[in-house]
């Protein structure tokens, strides 16, 4: 049987798209709003290396199964087989190291060639007692380079 809408089912019909819409348009400028305080795009490899690239000027690129990630900085290809999970931070993990490392936690600090200089009470006091030079800090958990100057 066919059916036509009378004024009213119309009017009804047009609000509720109104109201969708409107609703809509709402959650999208919380999404650009809130989008707009990450300055990183950081993936984290099926290994556990962490890399961050600069949201600024950054386009993705898929390509068979490579990524392709570029911004200011250049070009870089990562193989999507590699990528364990890619998330958006306000922070660079992959160098600011109260990230990496708990900055009032105990670490232990070795040469880069894996000779233990001891154990540090924390970030700071570590970095105060080093001589310029490229160290490894862990905190039993994670490990990073880090350059003294």
């Amino acid at each position: 049987m066919l059916r036509f809408a009378n004024n009213g089912e119309k009017l009804a019909q047009f609000s509720f798209i109104k109201r969708v819409m409107a609703l809509l348009m709402v959650l999208s400028f919380a999404i650009v709003a809130n989008a707009s305080t990450y300055c990183y795009l950081e993936f984290t490899s099926t290994t556990g290396v962490k890399t961050a690239f600069s949201v600024t000027n950054l386009t993705l690129t898929v390509q068979g199964n490579h990524l392709q990630v570029t911004n200011h900085d250049g070009t870089v290809d990562l193989l999507l087989t590699d990528l364990a999970s890619m998330q958006f931070s306000s922070t660079n993990c992959t160098t600011d190291l109260e990230c990496i490392i708990n900055a009032d936690a105990p670490i232990h600090v070795l040469t880069v060639s894996g000779v233990s200089l001891g154990i540090y009470s924390s970030l700071v006091d570590a970095s105060q007692s080093l001589s310029a030079g490229a160290y490894v800090i862990s905190n039993g958990t994670q490990s990073q380079t880090i350059i003294v100057k």
